[in-house]
């Protein structure tokens, strides 16, 4: 005890007065004499001295101790490295070991360590690994350490293989391991795992991560019961990954299992539940977790609060978020973000911006939310505003206002913000080129389409699955189905969205046998449908006339998947009940509806009418889209058309005559064509085309060249016209449509 309250004198002397050491050791040693220590005591005080010193980041204090030290060992000079190597000061790391006398494997170990940490030579590391008089388990662990991290896994697994089996388990065992699951290479890690004779919970416990973070909770279960002890890591990984699969109860439940058994949990665990309760909406479990924080003491854990703040802003729950808020005693930038996303999240955008303005230190993440905040809600004036005001700007930045117009339809000023992106070199990410090829889709430009598609290909990102989806639905839309399920067949882990995108081409394009196939091999391997997938298989029904097989896919979105159809499914739905005829059980479908039928499922019928010429029901069809659109032409047109043709012209008149009252006009047909890179835009009715004389010349040269064929006769009134038009440009500008 004495020996330890002299030392203490000396290193407070030290450190107050720097006077030399020699005196100060003298002293020690005098005031010790009665104690009969030795000087190893105070070596051993000093070296402990630069040890917590070097890894409390004070190396200048080690350095201060060690150049003090009348006599030094070989533990004092590896301390001193190892401080070096742990602050980055790898060029003193190395002379001092140059300048070692003596080295010990543990001064070895601490320069491999060293070169390993600060990302230098890998290849000197090893030389000072071959030069070792006596290597031992960390010896072989660091290098092996240092060839995964440098993803030299074949020169790991060969030094791996050659060292002495005893040293194997399980420190450089689970070096490989952890080592090949970073990198998802997964089967080589369970191959080092099972070949381990000695298997520790860190082993056990990677492994169960390693599985779960590759989607394989089944496989990661049964390792997980297998475990003979189980820490709160390898609890944590199986909760996580029931989460990360959508198995909400499975992770729940054994989160309960986990507080039954004793098992302590830390703030990693509850942060996966809050999110996993926020994700599935879970409000009651996500309350008694929340209760569980206080209970516990983790209240003033600032990632536990942004957690919380999160999951009550995903369920709606914007009061309670805000007293989680106000509660904290500190806050950092991610706990104002959490809230201000909540408040978007939920179209409180007014809430949010006030929350924006007060918030000390603003990031990229604020600028962004508010800037896809504004979007949301229509207000570009705003987002564009915000967008200008910021300080600086990332690829992030730029993809929320890009996508901010693509979402409002504004698809030309989607295209000229992109382009503005490029020439302020700001490197486009994969959202960015996934929003200009929605974009591109939506206005079937194929040619402004493969020019993105060819700068995906320069930047490297066609294997992106994002952006491969966003591809296949590119030239889905504009024709060329070739191309996408080509694109579609080169996408290796194909997610809902992807066969969703060919699904729906296919079902576009009137290649309705080929979407039910791909739908059933979607089923084959194990993917789920949602709502998108169901809308494009009605859809590829519609087109093929699989009256009964549509039905019982319609029915099988509530009894098989729990899927509640929406208006788009009833309204496809009834589309091909009226196209097989089947008018009587269409009108049962709609009447079977749980919520109002909205314009889309009235539409569909009238079409059927009219079709069928079913006088009553396209009446009735007429009527409600009246009232729901009351600014349509739709239901006058069809209803005047229908009345043409069964001869009842007066009451034609009169629907004609109410729709001219009203100063209704129906929208004119519009196409556009690309020549020479130039956007030419033809609407019904209108001659501002510039080029209209060339283009009567050349219908009547098609015209005059038609009529050497021999046409089959067609009935044309059964398509609501009037009379037998012939598309020539003789009579277009006869053709007055109502």
């Amino acid at each position: 005890m004495l020996c330890k309250r002299a030392a203490a004198v000396v290193y407070k002397h030290l450190y107050r007065y720097r006077v030399k050491f020699s005196l100060h050791y003298s002293n020690f040693a005098h005031q010790s004499h009665k104690g009969r220590p030795n000087n190893s005591n105070f070596l051993l005080y000093c070296n402990n001295q630069i040890s917590i010193n070097g890894r409390q980041g004070n190396v200048q204090e080690s350095e201060s101790i060690f150049n003090r030290m009348p006599c030094k060992s070989t533990v004092t000079y590896t301390a001193m490295l190892t401080a070096y190597a742990q602050n980055g000061q790898f060029a003193k790391a190395r002379k001092l070991f140059d300048e070692m006398a003596d080295r010990t494997s543990a001064s070895y170990n601490a320069m491999i360590t060293a070169y390993i940490n600060n990302n230098c030579s890998i290849y000197e590391a090893f030389e000072i690994f071959a030069t070792m008089p006596m290597r031992n388990a960390v010896s072989y662990a660091a290098m092996i350490t240092g060839f995964v991290r440098r993803g030299m896994f074949y020169e790991a697994e060969e030094l791996y293989v050659n060292m002495p089996a005893r040293w194997r388990d399980s420190v450089c065992s689970n070096a490989l391991i952890s080592g090949y699951l970073k990198v998802g290479r997964l089967e080589e890690a369970a191959r080092i795992f099972e070949a381990m004779v000695e298997k520790d919970v860190v082993a056990w416990g990677s492994m169960v991560d390693g599985y779960c973070k590759k989607g394989r909770v089944i496989e990661a279960r049964e390792i997980f019961d297998k475990m003979p002890e189980k820490n709160v890591v390898a609890w944590t990984a199986m909760v996580d990954g029931y989460m990360k699969v959508d198995c909400f109860e499975d992770g729940f439940d054994l989160f309960l299992s986990m507080r039954r058994g004793g098992m302590a949990f830390n703030s990693i665990t509850l942060t996966i539940l809050f999110e996993a309760c926020g994700r599935f909406f879970r409000y009651r479990e996500g309350v008694q977790v929340h209760g569980l924080v206080s209970r516990f003491g983790f209240d003033y854990d600032i990632i536990l609060g942004n957690s919380i703040i999160t999951m009550y802003g995903r369920l709606g729950f914007m009061d309670e978020a805000n007293k989680v808020f106000s509660m904290m005693s500190k806050r950092d930038a991610v706990s104002w973000n959490s809230l201000i996303s909540g408040y978007v999240h939920n179209g409180e955008i007014e809430e949010a911006y006030r929350l924006f303005e007060r918030m000390p230190g603003k990031d990229f993440v604020s600028w962004t939310t508010m800037i896809t905040g504004f979007s949301s809600k229509g207000n570009l004036e705003k987002s564009i505003e915000l967008f200008n005001m910021m300080p600086e700007k990332d690829d992030v930045t730029w993809t929320a206002i890009i996508s901010g117009f693509v979402n409002n339809e504004q698809y030309e000023e989607a295209f000229r913000w992109f382009i503005e992106m490029l020439r302020k070199d700001v490197r486009p990410n994969q959202l960015t080129l996934s929003s200009v090829l929605s974009a591109s889709a939506a206005t079937a430009t194929l040619n402004q389409g493969s020019q993105i598609h060819a700068h995906v290909v320069k930047m490297n990102m066609e294997s992106d699955v994002s952006i491969q989806n966003s591809l296949v639905s590119l030239y889905s839309k504009c024709g060329n189905v070739v191309d996408a399920y080509r694109i579609f067949t080169d996408i290796d882990e194909r997610n809902i969205v992807s066969y969703n995108s060919m699904i729906s081409g296919f079902a576009q394009n009137g290649l309705g046998e080929e979407a039910l196939n791909l739908f059933r091999k979607m089923k084959d391997e194990g993917l789920v449908p949602n709502q998108i997938t169901f809308l494009s298989v009605l859809s590829a029904c519609n087109h093929v006339g699989l009256v009964e097989e549509g039905f019982i896919y319609f029915k099988s979105m509530k009894t098989l998947y729990n899927i509640e159809p929406g208006p788009e499914h009833y309204a496809c739905m009834v589309d091909i009940l009226g196209r097989a005829g089947s008018l009587a059980e269409a009108i049962d479908l709609i009447n079977s509806m749980t919520f109002e039928p909205p314009p889309g499922v009235w539409g569909a019928l009238l079409g059927a009418s009219r079709t069928h010429l079913n006088l009553d029901l396209a009446k009735l069809a007429a009527q409600h889209l009246m009232e729901l659109e009351p600014d349509s032409a739709t239901p006058y047109v069809v209803l005047s058309d229908l009345y043409s043709v069964i001869g009842k012209k007066r009451d034609r008149n009169r629907v004609r005559m109410k729709k001219k009252l009203k100063r209704i006009r129906k929208s004119p047909g519009c196409s556009w064509i690309i020549l020479k890179d130039k956007v030419h835009l033809f609407l019904a009715g209108r001659k501002s085309c510039l080029d209209l004389k060339e283009i009567e010349v050349t219908l009547q040269t098609i015209s005059k060249g038609t009529k050497e064929f021999d046409w089959p006769k067609h009935d044309w009134s059964l398509l609501g016209l009037e009379r037998d038009w012939s598309y020539t440009a003789d009579n277009i500008k006869r053709n007055k449509k109502v």
